[in-house]
């Protein structure tokens, strides 16, 4: 049995208890024995632990883990250790261009997760080196079923949405409370085709502010 701790464990209770978790849980058995998966088990669900329900103000979904050794830690686009995988430098550098601030020097986002952002990864488990590797383990059900439960919030909540596959997600945020901000991915291949310049940390502020919220410390 799943234990976060806090409003989660009710909120997500009967997805825990799904026929769709057992046969993710089954395959994480397996996998987690037989092969290097990233994050560490106990980092699984990091994300939900680190942002309780009733404190998301904000939503940045991910792809999957990073791959490599010792970086991923449950929370998406975030790492302990240097140096930073590209996407996050990006992610850095649009932050400083927006605020006019020095370059970030901390990659651990864990910060970010206890001000109320949700860095929530769409699969939450992957394979050493192969990218998207337990991307059809039910891990896409899943996390869509996280962004539905999120979608009946009365708080507003603020989704980044970058690249494809964040993107494909925008059909399943219906509530008007919401706002959506899509671009390109800060990947290296696509930040200069609309991330670089979205403006997307000071329009989720500016959005937090306007709701009486208390805007990120980026």
């Amino acid at each position: 049995m799943v234990k976060l701790n806090n409003d989660w464990d009710e909120k997500l209770k009967n997805l825990f208890d799904s026929e769709l978790y057992l046969g993710i849980r089954e395959f994480l058995k397996k996998e987690y024995f037989t092969q290097t998966v990233y994050p560490p088990m106990s980092d699984l669900f990091n994300c939900f632990k680190f942002t309780p329900f009733n404190k998301v103000k904000v939503v940045i979904l991910g792809q999957d883990p990073y791959h490599n050794p010792g970086q991923a830690h449950g929370l998406c686009f975030s790492v302990k250790i240097s140096p930073f995988p590209p996407s996050l430098k990006n992610i850095f550098k649009e932050i400083s261009n927006e605020f006019n601030t020095p370059v970030r020097t901390n990659g651990d986002l864990t910060d970010w997760a206890e001000q109320g952002v949700l860095l929530l990864n769409t699969s939450l488990s992957v394979r050493k080196n192969q990218a998207n590797s337990h991307s059809n383990c039910g891990w896409q059900t899943f996390t869509d079923e996280v962004i539905k439960i999120l979608n009946n919030s009365p708080n507003p909540i603020v989704y980044l949405l970058w690249g494809g596959n964040a993107r494909s997600k925008k059909k399943l945020i219906t509530n008007k409370n919401h706002l959506v901000l899509e671009s390109a991915h800060p990947s290296p291949l696509s930040a200069y085709a609309g991330f670089f310049g979205n403006n997307h940390f000071k329009k989720c502020n500016e959005f937090l502010i306007k709701n009486n919220l208390e805007p990120i410390k980026w």
